[in-house]
């Protein structure tokens, strides 16, 4: 087979017990693509059938709709009595499980950033309705070569809960050693079980070792509903107890006692950056860079995809006390955001303003096609870290992103237009 729909085969990625996986090329959309064909036997067996040709049509459901930077995306579906397929993005790497040898295991902050990645990743898929319920280190994705710097990207939603719990998905899906009690036990599913699976991958990561094992399944189960697992710290020495303290909470067997939401397990994440609590990194970490965005109210409307687009074309920088960040009369093509520290704007020496955490500054010469040089200089009062967008890079963003951008600049001129009038009538 040379081709299946309008797509041409390649060579086989790898094949398992229900589907073969092969490098496709789409002539279309002129990009490669990786198509899992399923067996038409084993969709009509008459034991197994009918739960894999669910699991099949599940993640064929979800064609365009997982469209997040941490999540491969599923473009084309196809699913009748004699073909089944499912057309993916490629991703060029290997999965996570090639980092769970004690011997090669990532480096801490390296795991923290990935866990933190998957929680954005997760909380978007569980936006839209969707459980993943079978998170484990098979199907985390890296791109490239390396691990410690691929990007990561979460596959295989075939098991997901889609728009609505249903207890009938439960049965013989998942990997043991990953399920929550909820999910062993068979109950009603939510979020929190995924939530569960991700601590049980980041104590694997860190540690080189399941926190449960046994020689079987039966066992393996029984530790997960009765038995509390050796905190990381302990097998480890690597590992900061700030980590044993969330993954705990991440994999407690109260489904009520765990993170109740992505955000608060991401917040927590980006605290260990944050507060350097034992990770010893000179680095602005990626979660740390999307956290400290996430929290300004200009970013309030942008969706975690955009957030990360900005990301990838904003440039961070460290200023000292005294240094000007901007000079009156000068031209510039970029605006800037103050994420941390104070900075004064002044003209002529009189001071003008104090900008603080959040404010947003120098859009105007990037908005205006006449205001192209600045009003003013600014300054910095203290050790100051600086956001900074060229206009070139804004004007290549997506459409969402740049229409935020500009709902967001407008929001600052109506805000600096309010607080101009409150002082002309206090005059």
């Amino acid at each position: 087979m040379n081709r299946i729909g309008k797509y041409d085969l390649v060579r086989v990625l790898g094949s398992g017990a229900t589907s073969t996986v092969y490098l496709g090329h789409d002539p279309f959309a002129q990009r490669q693509v990786a198509i899992k064909i399923a067996f038409p036997e084993i969709l009509r067996h008459p034991e197994r059938g009918r739960l894999y040709t669910h699991l099949f049509m599940n993640e064929a459901s979800l064609v365009g709709r997982l469209a997040h930077p941490h999540i491969v995306q599923i473009y084309d579906a196809v699913v009748d009595e004699e073909l089944c397929y499912i057309v993916m993005e490629y991703v060029q790497g290997g999965t996570l499980e090639a980092c769970c040898d004690e011997k090669k295991l990532l480096p801490v902050e390296r795991v923290v950033e990935i866990a933190f990645k998957c929680t954005r990743a997760l909380d978007f898929a569980h936006r839209i309705g969707v459980t993943h319920r079978d998170i484990k280190p098979a199907n985390i994705l890296f791109v490239g070569d390396d691990p410690v710097s691929g990007e990561i990207k979460i596959s295989d939603f075939g098991a997901a809960i889609v728009d609505h719990p249903d207890r009938t998905q439960v049965s013989g899906v998942g990997s043991p050693a990953y399920m929550s009690p909820e999910q062993v036990r068979e109950l009603t599913l939510d979020h929190r079980t995924d939530i569960y699976s991700l601590g049980v991958v980041m104590y694997q990561l860190l540690t080189g070792q399941l926190p449960f094992q046994a020689s079987n399944n039966y066992n393996i189960i029984y530790q997960i509903i009765n038995t509390d697992p050796t905190p990381p710290s302990r097998l480890c020495k690597q590992v900061p107890q700030v980590l044993d303290a969330i993954i705990a909470r991440a994999m407690h067997k109260d489904v009520d006692a765990r993170y109740s939401s992505w955000e608060e397990f991401a917040h927590d994440l980006a605290n260990v950056f944050r507060q350097k609590k034992g990770i010893a990194t000179n680095v602005l970490s990626e979660s740390e860079k999307f956290d400290t965005l996430r929290q300004l109210s200009f970013f309030e409307d942008f969706s975690d995809v955009e957030l990360w687009e900005v990301l990838r074309f904003a440039h961070w920088s460290s200023v000292a006390p005294d240094e000007i960040v901007m000079r009156d009369g000068d031209s510039g093509d970029f605006f800037c955001f103050l994420v941390d520290g104070e900075l004064k704007v002044t003209k002529n020496g009189r001071m003008l303003n104090l900008l603080t955490v959040g404010d947003c500054f120098g859009e105007m010469a990037v908005i205006s096609k006449n205001m192209q040089t600045r009003g003013a200089d600014i300054t910095a009062l203290t050790t100051s870290k600086i956001v900074t967008v060229g206009g070139d890079a804004l004007r290549r963003a997506s459409e969402s992103c740049r229409m935020h951008f500009y709902q967001a600049f407008l929001e600052v001129m109506v805000s600096r237009l309010a607080l101009a009038n409150a002082r002309l009538a206090a005059l």
